[in-house]
């Protein structure tokens, strides 16, 4: 049965592959499964793939290959000279995608960038709280809530948005996948038929591909939207077939069966380059993977067993097992590709003679932790099961005992977040915007506790230098602010960083126009293949 059911869906793939004279399908091998559709609810990259780099679109977007920002949605805007008021001037014609599910009456205006904005802010929103358990992470995690004084629709094709205090990021802020403009028409709708929850199900944008269906944990299903403001897509047909191991998505790579695939094993990397049907494109990645301890916990809540047990971590071992040379180890909470990055901040040197006699110093003795292993592969950490084990026998050599744990990825990441949480996660992230912000206090500000800031560490020191940084408007003196906090993040290690790596995309020769992104997004509009 097991056999059949595998030939079965293999035979489906390659009929979708082969499409027919008049359509084409682009097939990506994606590592994972959405946490849902709706991207204000969540802050994997394998959501953002599946919906908003597909279904959505943006106020602002990032210029291809870059973290430069151009006109989305909004074709211009005006800033006030206090630096508080944004008024955006919406582009005219934009059209929602029309769906067995949906059909528009109008096109983009001002009430549906409201829409989006209000739900993710006000808590009496009718929306706020419209998926049981959900948080809209990102923007609580950002200080959102506390920045906005409010937004304002000036007429259908304008709206401002006033700040409670200059934020230097606040237009990178809202290119990213979190501020995604929904249809406010189709909220309505939902919310009228007692079908809410529809809204993170069946997902419905202005962007390149719209939703046609998706079956769990297997495929999803995309068509181009044929009235999208950035021109038709020249891909009739998406399809992200959902394959978790990454010899396996090789395997369908070479064989044709997909055209493109995240994360691949490293020891895969050079026969993915010397295969005559494939090409790859590599560069460095604005990415770090670290493992957090739960700073809230005894004992560590102490900086001096943190500062031991990074000393008992052979972070190179972990680089040379899992990357096999393609990462370097990490410093530092921010890649060294990025600016603001210091340059002077000494490593944590590994030492497990030091890191035994700390732990000694520090009353600590037979401690038993839990290290908790990611269950996908992220371009930060290849294979976080292996990173676990090494780590494992690394923290037995200081007397430390291990005991390694995983969830399935929607369930980690849920987990993972919660203040009372045992033991350390590792876990990563891939920058959103170009900013150091989207690390420092996205990651490690207090604002995050309970969400992206596994560590649950709120130190006032770093909290204050970092939301000095957001609110000037000086690159220099942002940089300034950004290395203090990373010498005041070096010093307390809430943190142990473990490696900055390469992204290395690999792909079928015949597929033109994808461009690689430096925030390790998977995005298929302007993507084509030739014969």
């Amino acid at each position: 049965m097991k056999k059949l059911t595998t030939l079965l869906a293999a035979t489906a793939i390659a009929t979708l592959m082969a499409g027919t004279a008049w359509s084409k399908t682009f097939v990506f091998c994606s590592e994972g499964s959405p946490e849902g559709f709706d991207p204000g609810l969540y802050t994997a990259g394998t959501t953002f793939d599946a919906a908003a780099h597909t279904v959505y679109s943006r106020l602002l977007e990032f210029k291809k290959g870059t973290t430069e920002t151009e006109p989305g949605l909004a074709e211009s805007w005006t800033i006030s000279d206090d630096g508080l008021e944004y008024t955006f001037k919406l582009r005219p014609g934009v059209k929602f995608q029309t769906t067995e599910f949906f059909t528009p009456t109008r096109e983009l205006n001002a009430d549906d960038v409201i829409f989006s904005i209000e739900r993710q802010w006000k808590s009496d929103h009718p929306w706020h709280g419209y998926v049981t358990g959900g948080s809209w992470e990102y923007f609580a995690g950002m200080g959102l809530p506390e920045l906005l004084e409010s937004v304002e629709k000036v007429d259908d094709m304008t709206v401002k948005i006033k700040l409670k205090r200059k934020e230097a990021p606040f237009l990178a802020n809202l290119a990213m996948p979190f501020a995604s403009i929904m249809s406010k028409e189709y909220a309505d709708k939902l919310q009228a038929e007692g079908k809410m929850n529809q809204l993170n199900q069946m997902p419905l944008g202005t962007g390149p591909f719209a939703f046609v269906g998706y079956q769990q944990d297997a495929v999803i299903r995309y068509k181009a939207h044929p009235d999208f403001w950035g021109g038709k897509q020249k891909i009739d047909d998406l399809v992200f077939a959902i394959t978790t191991d990454a010899a396996v998505r090789f395997q369908k790579l070479q064989a044709g069966e997909c055209h493109l695939m995240p994360y691949p094993n490293a020891a895969d990397v050079e026969a993915m380059k010397a295969d005559p049907n494939l090409k790859v494109m590599e560069q460095a990645g604005l990415n770090v993977a670290y493992l957090a301890y739960n700073t809230t916990q005894p004992p560590f809540d102490k900086v001096e067993v943190r500062k031991a047990l990074n000393k008992a971590i052979n972070k190179q071992a972990i680089v040379d097992a899992v990357f096999q040379g393609q990462a370097t180890p990490a410093t530092n909470p921010i890649p060294p590709t990025m600016w603001s990055y210091n340059e002077h901040i000494e490593d944590d040197t590994y030492d497990p003679e030091a890191a035994k006699k700390m732990l000694e110093d520090a009353g600590v003795k037979d401690l038993s932790m839990k290290v908790w292993a990611m269950p996908v592969a992220r371009p930060y950490m290849l294979n976080a099961r292996r990173a676990a084990e090494l780590m494992q026998a690394d923290f037995a050599k200081v007397g430390v005992k291990v005991e390694i744990v995983s969830y399935e990825w929607a369930e980690y990441l849920e987990k993972s977040k919660a203040k009372d949480r045992d033991g350390a996660v590792i876990l990563g992230w891939t920058g959103d915007n170009g900013d150091p912000d989207n690390f420092l206090d996205t990651l490690l500000g207090c604002d995050a506790v309970g969400g992206n800031n596994r560590a649950q560490w709120c130190d006032k020191e770093f909290d204050e230098l970092v939301t000095k940084a957001k609110e000037a408007s000086d690159v220099a003196e942002r940089t300034k602010l950004y290395e203090e906090a990373q010498v005041v993040f070096k010093r307390e290690a809430p943190w142990a960083t473990l490696d900055h790596s390469l992204s290395i995309v690999p792909m079928r020769k015949n597929v033109e126009g994808f461009v690689q992104s430096p925030l390790g997004d998977f995005a298929f509009d302007g993507v084509d293949i030739v014969e």
